[in-house]
């Protein structure tokens, strides 16, 4: 039983987030059902996204509404609350955060209590000063820009056979993909599996046609499985005439024309930036410390240091990595080690409550795996190295395995099936981003946005 009615406020919706709301509603049931115990989690979105099934979801293997998972579902016993936190006061205890309703009230931000705070807004995009850049380029982090980037290259294609310009053709379907992590490999290697066989039903691109260009600032991709798996990733990339440009970088996208550091220059108008991510910018409005790379500096305990009642893991935080055979590293920002650490976290915060010892998190990096498209893939798990569709079959047996809740588990595994069974599916749906536009054109308005593009277009 808990001393005293504790109110457990939960920042961010992601991994970290629910994965701790959620083991926390199941540990203080009893204290939820009594009323010692209130959680409420704030969150952006009404749902957790799962990051690993961006790529299949832009490919189409996977339904969009399959990726994430809605927070107010599973979270039955807690407060979701859809808004953003600005700012955090932990000497003081409050946290001040606007939502929908203030914004339409033009009330201003909102102050809101607790007792125990749970910080986990996870990260963003890291963006360089790239000319360019904020300009015409296309992240891939949220399922929003997923599905975007789907329609995007289709209406490329669709852009490509209607042209009788060359130039604009060639730009058409040229794709530059900048960071050679997961995220960059995978919705390269993805989406190129797509845009391939979507070419069959185009009378005049072939795939030779595109022109597909993964740049990476490194000398290597995929650091996580390893040299040789990374080596093995490039031969596979360049086998499917995928351009890989290692200890390269982009100078430029401004006017539509990539520049790259080793002087070439390709006209285009897909930049995906996969380039790496960053803290969320709320540490920056927060009263607590930092390393210098701005992640919320931690225990082993998964405590903010020297902070009572504050707790964080995820990418926002730096937990030291007590498995390491160096002293001082911190475990790795990846979703491996947030789903673990919400898990121990949730339950600390129960210890804490009930004035029972805290655990300490300790995790050996089990592997990572990758999927390179249909049947392709590359991992390393447990000091083996595995490629093909072997690999590609780990990766969708771990990722299923990984997805929260039995109904994505099995509406992901029948789509799988599906999609085996049957073609896929090449519509683009770019009206999706502005569904008032041809209405207020029929009512003789002008569309919500400025483009001379065709208000159905994603571009």
């Amino acid at each position: 039983m808990v001393k005293e009615r504790a109110r457990i406020l939960v920042v961010g919706g992601g991994y970290v987030g629910m994965y701790t709301a959620l083991r926390l509603q199941r540990r203080l049931k009893q204290e939820l059902r009594r009323g010692e115990a209130e959680i409420t989690v704030v969150t952006p979105d009404a749902y957790m996204t799962y990051q690993p099934f961006l790529p299949e979801a832009a490919a189409g293997n996977i339904s969009p509404r399959h990726v994430v998972v809605p927070l107010r579902r599973v979270l039955d016993g807690c407060r979701v609350v859809i808004g953003e936190v600005r700012s955090v006061r932990h000497a003081d205890r409050t946290v001040t955060l606007t939502t929908l309703a203030t914004e339409e009230e033009g009330t201003g931000p909102q102050e809101l209590s607790y007792d125990e705070l749970v910080l986990a807004p996870g990260s963003v995009s890291r963006a360089l000063p790239i000319p360019g850049l904020a300009e015409h380029a296309i992240g891939f982090k949220t399922v929003e820009e997923a599905i975007g980037l789907r329609n995007h290259v289709i209406e490329q294609m669709d852009i490509a056979s209607s042209t009788r310009d060359p130039a604009i053709r060639d730009a058409a379907l040229t794709f530059v993909f900048v960071g050679g992590g997961y995220a960059g490999v995978e919705a390269l290697a993805e989406l190129e599996d797509m845009a391939r066989y979507t070419a069959r039903y185009y009378h005049n691109i072939k795939p030779e046609d595109m022109k597909w260009i993964l740049v990476e600032a490194s000398d290597r991709v995929l650091p996580e499985v390893g040299a040789e798996m990374g080596r093995y990733t490039v031969t596979e990339l360049r086998r499917r005439n995928i351009q890989v440009l290692l200890e390269t970088r982009l100078e430029s996208c401004a006017d539509r024309v990539a520049v790259l550091s080793d002087g070439q220059r390709f006209p285009t108008r897909t930049v995906v930036w996969t380039a790496g991510v960053k803290p969320h910018p709320l540490l920056d409005a927060t009263d607590l410390p930092r390393t210098e790379r701005g992640r919320l500096r931690c225990t082993a305990e998964l405590t903010i240091e020297g902070h009572a009642h504050a707790w964080a893991a995820g990418d926002a935080a730096a937990v030291p990595d007590v498995t390491a055979a160096e002293p001082g590293r911190d475990c790795a920002p990846n979703a491996q080690h947030a789903v673990r650490q919400a898990r121990l976290l949730g339950d600390n915060i129960a210890h804490s409550l009930r004035g029972e010892p805290l655990e300490t998190y300790a995790h050996k990096y089990a592997g990572s795996v990758a999927s390179l498209g249909l049947h392709k893939g590359v991992a390393y798990v447990y000091g083996r190295k595995l490629k093909g569709i072997t690999a590609w079959f780990m990766h969708r047996t771990y990722h299923l395995s990984r997805v929260p809740t039995l109904n994505r588990k099995a509406r992901v595994a029948a789509e799988w099936t599906l999609s085996g069974l049957f073609k896929r599916e090449i519509v683009s749906l770019g009206s999706l981003e502005h569904p008032r536009a041809e209405f207020e054109l029929a009512a003789g308005g002008k569309p919500p946005y400025d483009t001379p593009h065709d208000p159905k277009g994603s571009s």
